[in-house]
């Protein structure tokens, strides 16, 4: 079993948007639909993956009083909502309602697995503290209906994106109920308003029937939201002393690792782009972090739970190491263990940290997964948070995040023109002149075809 520090559920405004939930799936509608005819079946069916949960819940998470939640009074609650559930999508809801309330970035519900693929080919980000688009892919109606990069998102469906809600928008249209169109309001970076109506698409496939045993949520709502996208490390030179490394996850292998650190040693400056890393697996942090420290035994953080735990330490690679000039690049989406290296970078003093505060999710989380039925099985699990993850200076991320050495934040103009104005500052920094015009084209999005 693998041991996680992947960002999703930012927790910051989980309570906030708590309703969105309630109002999503479990009122009922203005209208009044006959029931579907195994609707019995379904709701028994959910009644069990709740009380599963909450087993699972009980007997493994880090905190013994459950964040202050009655635990059995709340999925009390749960269980009757669910017998009037009008539908499957208000099932899952219930059921990952009562797991947002815990206000935990790391303990979430995973969902059986769809056979239809939602993409609604664009993407959004939280800069700053609100929400801007900052990707549309080519051929989709999203791009025929002129949505463009740097556009702000005023409203998805009815509500208001923000930095605090965002990666719970996200859950929800992504991976709990995709829908078929999304209606959007929207501000250019000229500062006219207008609405659009943009249809997703809908591929049919195989039916993934588990979810749970074969990745993580990282590759969940990967599958989600960027299954026509490819994610991989790349890297650009820039004149004769300087390495680009763009690291999309910390699910990589350490071989990939080492590859990664042979190439920058060859350089005596680097600057590791951890922009949009949602984080990963705990092994290839304290792999990678051995590569930046000359120290036996660094401890990168303790780790606080029912039980006492071993801190999470860097693995030394003697001789090895990168000890040329660093600069680390995070924004909001830099999650999890990609946080917790550049915090780790700036404790340090080893490194400069530049860009938006980043997504504070920093807990550690084992996966659980279960299977439901005998002729037709399905396969849901969920995400628990086993351990709280405490840095040096003995304060936690979790709901704070990384504040940046230099907080830069690209502006809607720059986005829509292409211009990486952060990336531009981070080589300036390090002697190298590098435009934001040209500094724009070293990592574009790649799309599957």
């Amino acid at each position: 079993m693998k041991l996680h520090l992947t960002s999703q559920l930012s927790n910051r405004g989980l309570m906030i948007v708590a309703a969105i939930v309630i109002s999503f799936f479990v009122a009922p509608p203005l209208v009044v639909l006959h029931a579907q005819p195994d609707l019995n079946f379904q709701r028994e069916r959910g009644r069990i993956m709740l009380k599963t949960i909450k087993d699972d819940l009980k007997k493994n998470y880090y905190d013994s009083t459950f964040r202050g939640m009655d635990v059995e009074a709340r999925f009390k609650t749960a269980d009757e909502k669910m017998k009037t559930a009008e539908s499957v999508g208000q099932i899952f809801g219930i059921i990952a309602q009562v797991l947002l309330d815990l206000d935990d970035s790391h303990t979430f519900f995973l969902p059986p697995g769809r056979s239809n693929q939602t993409d609604y080919g664009w993407r959004m980000q939280a800069i700053g503290e609100n929400c801007f688009i900052n990707a549309v892919k080519p051929g989709s109606d999203a791009e025929s209906k002129g949505l463009k990069v740097g556009d702000q998102v005023l409203m998805v469906n009815g509500y208001q994106p923000t930095r605090a809600n965002l990666s719970t928008i996200n859950y929800l249209f992504n991976t709990l109920r995709p829908q078929p169109s999304l209606v959007m309001e929207l501000k250019n970076p000229d500062g006219q308003t207008r609405r659009l109506e943009i249809k997703a698409k809908i591929r049919a496939g195989k039916l993934v029937k588990d979810l749970t045993s074969t990745m993580d949520y990282n590759d969940l709502m990967r599958e989600a939201e960027d299954d026509d996208r490819l994610s991989r490390p790349r890297h650009v030179v820039v004149g004769d002393n300087l390495l680009i490394f763009k690291m999309p996850d910390f699910s990589i292998s350490e071989s990939a690792v080492d590859d990664m650190i042979g190439k920058a040693r060859k350089y005596p400056s680097l600057i590791l782009d951890l922009r949009g890393n949602p984080g990963g697996y705990v092994k290839t942090l304290e792999w990678m972090m051995g590569y930046f420290t000359e120290l036996e035994n660094l401890k990168i953080a303790d780790l606080k739970g029912r039980k006492e735990m071993k801190p999470m330490k860097a693995r030394l690679h003697k001789g090895q190491q990168f000890k040329g000039k660093l600069v680390v690049l995070v924004d909001s989406e830099s999650g999890s263990a990609a946080e917790i290296f550049a915090r780790v970078i700036q404790l340090e003093k080893r490194g400069i940290i530049i860009g938006d505060r980043s997504a504070g999710a920093v807990m550690r989380s084992r996966r659980y997964s279960h299977e439901s039925g005998t002729d037709t099985v399905v396969f849901f699990g969920a995400s628990i948070t086993d351990a709280d993850v405490i840095m040096a200076d003995g304060k936690s991320l979790e709901r704070v995040g990384l504040i940046p050495d230099e907080l830069m934040l690209p502006k809607a103009l720059d986005m829509a023109a292409g211009r990486d104005t952060v990336l531009a500052f981070a080589a300036k920094l390090l002697g190298e002149e590098l435009t934001p015009e040209k500094a724009g084209t070293f990592f574009p999005i790649e799309w599957k075809k």
